[in-house]
């Protein structure tokens, strides 16, 4: 989970999958600077108050107290900016150099290379190693060091009072330790929270590449049914006009046995060839483009209800909950992918399987439970992972495909095993509408 920014005039941080994009990272460091300006502003303006009011070293106050005043001006422009642009390299490069720019004017009307203060430019160009591509780095450390250098040569000297010169070398001491607590605590502070998010801007883009490649893998699978799809067009229809001959011949319509075998053959290709053609009909279908909000609880309805007939020998438990007015985004993908879940809880438990839906707090929950042997450990650490199965090379298509009908409708897929025994598999889905008062 993404911290809670520091101070209230930085916007909160994103809590979704989106706030871990490139993008928004670069965009969570640079709310991270301005969090630094504000209190790198506020430490100026106490320091500036303390030393020439409290300890009257005469400083000249207007332009330092300027300094200050330009610092709140510019957060406040790059939070507006935040609103409504894109972050880049560019631009975090140039808010590092104009916290360096402010930094060395202050320095420059307060001792110059002589103030201990002068340590913070350490923690812009750490902050820049972090965040900046190499190239943008070096530029930084080329202005520190020119700064650096500039202030060792030209400066407006601090003038103690009479009364602090004895006091002169304590006081060097003091703000040298400050500076270098400073530094320490702002370093731990926002690099800690700068690192956290470019972790998990890599985490993202992990997913991402592991999205790409299992989209090529269904892409692929797709091509491969398409071909099989035109290739058993031609035998199943063999077959079909086979079968109606058989069922004309007075041999065999005069046995009941076989004439009711007959017939449940023919309905058996007559279900492959409507199969066939789904295929073919999704094959050239573009992605997405069946997507349509339906009524949640005629959708499990008709689910079940065509599922039941083609495994009659497996008894099937179907309980949904009150879904009146409830309404899902889905499509023959979403379907299939239940089927997919029924067929392998059948599979593993012939005994009988179940099939509930319910409106939980994320959505509409679907879970399909049978009372088999259950996952294995491994099986549990890959699931939604093709040909992830104990049924050997060829198998585990079923989870991966309804993971990622899950995730392209907005929801997911967890599995699990039951206490009681068996394995329990849950799809969680958004819905457009819930029913009322819930």
């Amino acid at each position: 989970m993404m911290d809670r920014p520091l101070l209230a005039l930085t916007r909160p941080r994103l809590a979704t999958r989106e706030a871990l994009s490139p993008e928004t990272t670069a965009a969570e460091n640079m709310r991270q600077l301005v969090q630094l300006r504000w209190i790198a502003g506020a430490g100026q303006l106490l320091t500036i108050l303390f030393v020439g009011v409290v300890l009257r070293v005469p400083l000249p106050l207007a332009p330092m107290l300027g300094a200050v005043a330009l610092i709140a001006v510019v957060n406040l422009a790059i939070v507006g900016l935040l609103a409504r642009h894109r972050i880049t390299n560019g631009q975090i490069m140039l808010a590092l150099l104009f916290d360096m720019a402010v930094l060395t004017a202050q320095l420059y009307w307060s001792g110059g290379a002589t103030n201990p203060f002068i340590s913070l430019y350490l923690l812009q160009v750490v902050l820049g190693a972090i965040l900046l591509e190499t190239w943008s780095v070096w530029v930084l450390v080329a202005a520190t060091s020119l700064c650096y250098a500039g202030l060792t040569m030209r400066s407006v000297p601090l003038v103690y009072p009479v009364g602090l010169l004895p006091e002169e070398g304590d006081l060097y001491t003091l703000g040298a330790w400050l500076a270098f607590a400073m530094i320490a605590t702002l370093l731990v502070l926002f690099i800690t929270r700068i690192s956290r998010n470019l972790r998990a801007r890599d985490e993202y883009l992990a997913d991402l590449r592991q999205y790409a490649a299992e989209e090529d893998g269904i892409v692929r699978m797709g091509l491969f049914a398409s071909g099989a799809a035109h290739e058993l067009g031609t035998p199943l229809a063999s077959l079909s006009v086979i079968l109606s001959d058989w069922r004309r011949m007075p041999k065999l319509a005069r046995d009941p046995e076989l004439a009711s075998e007959l017939e449940e053959m023919q309905a058996e290709v007559e279900r492959c060839k409507a199969i066939v053609s789904d295929i073919l009909h999704s094959a050239g279908e573009p992605r997405g483009e069946a997507m349509a909000s339906i009524p949640a609880r005629a959708f499990l309805d008709e689910v079940a209800a065509a599922w039941q007939p083609t495994h009659a020998g497996v008894p099937l438990a179907y309980r949904r909950a009150d879904l009146d007015d409830a309404q899902l985004v889905a499509d023959a993908s979403l379907r299939q992918a239940i089927w997919n879940l029924l067929d392998n809880a059948a599979e593993a438990a012939p005994g009988g399987v179940e099939l509930t839906a319910a409106i939980g707090a994320e959505g509409l929950t679907i879970t399909v439970s049978d009372r088999g042997p259950g996952f294995t450990e491994t099986q549990l650490a890959g699931i939604g992972k093709a040909y992830r199965s104990s049924k050997g090379a060829g198998h585990g298509l079923g989870l991966f495909l309804a993971s990622n009908v899950a995730r392209r409708s907005g929801g997911r897929l967890e599995a699990a095993n039951r206490r009681e025994g068996g394995a329990q598999v849950t799809l969680i889905l958004p819905l457009v509408t819930k029913p009322e008062g819930r």
